[in-house]
């Protein structure tokens, strides 16, 4: 009885100098070989985050500093969008040593989004936080800006205070969605589309295939024209096309050619058409901010 009581005692579930694994700073691409035992990297898998990028990483990528380090009161927005609605979740910190009454988000919007829900009026302790939430409703595809102002009030001096939040900048790849139609189908649309922003390809990328591919990728459209990507040719057209979560169509046709002239430089112009303003002008700003280079690949 005494050996089996000892070799209870004996049982180690981890060793001195085992590594500890932090889930927010490894990354989600599985090594070869690479055996994967914590239930976290199980439960980011299930939710849909297995695709390169660690949770945390595609997290703060839709946080938005909203004031200065400096500022008297501190804040930052998390931002979720969720097709037709927009989840603000703004995290409030007092970084003074008094009590701030009646401290109030107050924001506004330029662009087809409707405030639905404002933020409320809180009481801050000294160098306390508290996160405030607001809801936007969404009704077309365009870029789109939230801003506004922190008002509060000193409890012990009774001064009111005001400071200038950033823009918080809606990205109108939240929304487009690839999808498909016949030729017929996108030619008659082409013709009956009024919106049109004409685009010149100016780029450091010198095959044709993969601009067109870095194009594709970065508007979140789909392309219709069947092509050889063994064919080393000297011009490509090809026509892109997507959706909008509210049931609008956007057509891009890419125009490009290698010219040997230009020391083998892409040249041409890329075309967006739609039957909206917003799309053919935030498709065309995303496009051009885009379109000038791939972006850096994470080793």
């Amino acid at each position: 009885g005494k050996t089996k009581e000892e070799s209870k005692d004996d049982v180690m579930s981890t060793q001195a100098d085992d590594l500890i694994h932090f889930r927010q700073l490894k990354s989600l691409t599985a090594q070869a070989g690479d055996l994967d035992l914590d239930d976290g990297s199980d439960l980011a898998r299930a939710t849909g985050y297995a695709d390169g990028n660690s949770l945390l990483t595609n997290e703060l990528s839709h946080v938005y500093q909203l004031s200065g380090f400096a500022d008297p009161v501190y804040a930052e927005a998390f931002v979720t969008v969720h097709d037709y609605d927009i989840l603000l979740d703004i995290l409030v910190i007092n970084r003074t040593p008094n009590t701030l009454a009646n401290l109030t988000v107050e924001l506004s919007t330029m662009g087809d989004m409707k405030i639905v829900e404002r933020p409320q009026s809180h009481t801050i302790g000294p160098l306390d936080q508290i996160n405030i939430r607001a809801s936007i409703k969404v009704s077309s595809t365009e870029t789109g800006h939230i801003f506004g102002t922190i008002v509060y009030e000193d409890a012990s001096t009774q001064e009111k205070g005001y400071i200038n939040m950033n823009d918080i900048h809606m990205d109108i790849m939240d929304y487009i969605r690839p999808a498909t139609c016949t030729d017929e189908v996108f030619r008659s649309m082409w013709a009956e589309f009024e919106w049109e922003n004409k685009v010149a390809i100016t780029t450091s990328i010198t095959d044709l295939i993969e601009f067109l591919d870095h194009i594709v990728s970065s508007t979140n459209m789909k392309s219709l024209t069947p092509f050889d990507r063994d064919e080393n040719g000297s011009f490509l057209a090809a026509n892109l096309y997507a959706k909008s979560v509210f049931g609008e169509d956007a057509l891009v046709n890419v125009s490009v050619e290698k010219k040997d002239d230009n020391d083998g430089k892409l040249a041409g112009y890329i075309r967006i058409r739609s039957k909206t303003q917003g799309i053919a002008l935030s498709l065309g700003d995303r496009i051009t901010s885009v379109q000038r280079g791939l972006p850096p690949k994470n080793e």
